[in-house]
């Protein structure tokens, strides 16, 4: 948790500044299954049987102010859940014309945990399901069509430059990145991605390369409610993938082919529907077999909203079930 720190620094209201009042919002959640996320279960182990089914419940409470005047804007805000061990704070930002500072320990993205090794503490995204991000701060500018920010980790110094450019229908981006200081249990990166976009009509052509001999190419193309996409990469492995949406309903397909990095060509599909307070939804992903939650194989879910509340059920592939109750105040 991130602790916080009373000191002497104020923020000093002058003449001209202009400061809201300060906003509160609550969430609170109740639930009795046994999801696990990424490749774990809900006991935290890999690739094994899913757990007996148990409550558990989360609570989560943010107070958050920002101010400013004609020549800057700042918000700041502190966040309070169910660990009882104190308040986090929240994201930091200031702003003055196009640049932004925005301070948020292990939170800001760009950089994160890549891979797990042994005596790893920390499990890579594709384990546990999570981001990973430890980005600790971000300054960013933009101006016109450009932009840019440098992204800094202050335990490691792992950062990421990124640049870019927009004009009409070409878009045009440089990202560096450098997480060769990272945790020596984790897989070190550096590498520079260049890419460049062009929407072409009802036509989207997305190119991108590395200089790690990586790179990636697809065409998109959108008639009325239909899109329809293909890409391939370095690996010789190339996709096709469909999505419709009419009323209340969305469809989506992707299949894979000659997928060498992998043991199958994946196939994929999912169905949602959404009407009033009630949804429902099925995903299918065949590369996900030793998956657990949010992204197993295959997840139905569906929800219910009433006075305030949502009712929510999910299961998978994996013997996985969860029903939940969720508030916000």
């Amino acid at each position: 948790m991130k602790k916080v720190l009373l000191t002497s620094t104020a923020l000093v209201m002058t003449a001209g500044v202009a400061a809201a009042e300060p906003t509160i919002s609550a969430s609170a959640s109740l639930s009795y299954g046994n999801f696990g996320t990424g490749s774990v279960n809900a006991d935290g182990a890999l690739a094994t049987d899913a757990p007996d089914s148990t409550w558990s419940s989360t609570a989560d409470l943010t107070v958050s102010g920002s101010g400013g005047g004609g020549s800057m804007s700042y918000s700041a805000s502190l966040e309070f859940d169910e660990g009882g061990d104190g308040p986090d704070m929240g994201p930091v930002t200031i702003s003055t014309g196009g640049l932004t500072f925005k301070y948020d320990e292990n939170a800001v993205g760009g950089i994160a945990t890549t891979n797990t090794g042994a005596g790893a503490t920390n499990r890579a995204a594709d384990d546990d399901g999570e981001d990973n991000t430890h980005g600790d701060y971000q300054i960013s500018y933009t101006a016109g069509g450009i932009s840019a920010s440098y992204t800094v980790d202050n335990d490691s110094s792992d950062s990421e430059m990124t640049l870019g450019y927009a004009s009409g229908p070409l878009t045009v981006g440089l990202a560096m990145l450098d997480e060769t200081e990272n945790d020596p249990a984790q897989t070190a990166v550096e590498k520079t991605t260049t890419s460049v976009g062009y929407v072409m009509g009802d036509a989207t052509i997305a190119l991108s390369a590395a200089d790690d001999d990586t790179w990636d190419a697809s065409v998109a193309y959108a008639t009325g409610a239909t899109t329809m996409t293909v890409a391939t990469d370095e690996t010789g492995m190339y996709s096709a993938g469909l999505s419709y949406a009419s009323g209340d309903m969305t469809f989506t397909a992707r299949q894979e082919f000659n997928n060498e990095a992998g043991t199958d060509d994946e196939t994929e599909f999912g169905i949602s529907y959404a009407a009033g307070d009630m949804t429902f939804g099925a995903t299918y992903d065949s590369g996900q077999a030793d998956h657990y939650g949010d992204e197993a194989q295959t997840v139905i879910n569906a929800s219910y909203a009433m006075d305030g509340a949502t009712l929510a059920a999910k299961a998978t592939d994996r013997d996985e079930v969860e029903v939940s109750m969720s508030f916000n105040f």
